[in-house]
């Protein structure tokens, strides 16, 4: 079946497994955003895809996998990963999941440009929760022209949301000097400044401080516009009324800010 007649397109990008769903027109130009997903619910491509499919928003919106999860888990699966995660969830995996996302990605997005009908115009970028901490890197980074960009349930600040795992799972976290100086890094409030296309920010009302609190310093430092999601917590599965809201910021949000 010829892309232009799917619904949903699925496949494999310069390494990079993906969910695409097409814009309303496809004879018309669109725009095209790519997002990452969170590592909680909604936690792969094809479940970001469904809780917040921005439908009417004329754009080919793009789904990636993030690095060792999905398709990409770690031989040993969720089982090695979770092991990973805590040995040292800093260098273990936040550290390198972002920084390969973020370095496969503009390979990823050429090919994608070159495989969807349509999609040359203004790029826009998203993520969630560990996605939000590529799409923010992406931005920082500069190596894509980014026009738009929108994070929610994000990690503007490394550190806190260690903190916040530390007391979710009962744990003690062996911070080093590398993984502070990884966390120091993934701190986006003290490089607002780098963050170089307007940015959406959205929060659950009933996240932890540790997600909600830096969230709210990056609004104030870039002057930017933030939506608070009554009762959300740090996830929103498909369906929700959580997720609903979080689709109807995010697509508001680019048909604003995107124009084919």
């Amino acid at each position: 079946m010829r892309i232009a007649e799917q619904e949903t397109v699925e496949g494999v990008v310069a390494g990079v497994p993906f969910v695409a769903l097409p814009p309303p027109d496809r004879a018309a130009p669109a725009a095209l955003v790519a997002g990452w997903h969170l590592m909680e619910v909604p936690a792969s491509e094809q479940a970001f895809a469904e809780a917040v499919p921005m439908t009417g928003l004329q754009a080919w919106r793009v789904y990636l996998g993030l690095p060792l999860t999905g398709a990409r888990l770690p031989e040993g699966g969720p089982a090695e990963l979770f092991r990973r995660a805590s040995e040292d969830a800093v260098l273990n995996v936040f550290e390198p999941v972002t920084e390969q996302a973020v370095a496969e990605f503009p390979a990823a997005l050429a090919e994608l440009r070159s495989r969807l009908p349509g999609a040359a115009g203004p790029l826009g970028v998203f993520g969630g929760s560990a996605g939000s901490l590529v799409a923010l890197e992406v931005l920082a980074r500069g190596d894509v022209a980014v026009e738009a960009a929108a994070v929610v349930s994000p990690v503007a600040r490394l550190a806190p949301v260690i903190g916040r795992n530390e007391r979710l799972f009962d744990v003690t976290y062996p911070w080093s000097p590398r993984s502070r100086a990884v966390a120091d890094r993934y701190d986006f409030v003290r490089r607002a400044g780098e963050l170089g296309a307007p940015l959406l920010i959205v929060t659950g009302e009933a996240d932890d401080a540790a997600v909600r609190e830096p969230a709210e310093a990056l609004r104030e430092k870039l002057g930017t516009e933030l939506v608070t999601v009554e009762g959300m917590a740090h996830e929103f599965a498909p369906g929700t009324p959580a997720a609903a809201r979080v689709d109807a910021a995010f697509s508001d949000w680019f048909a604003r800010r995107l124009r084919a």
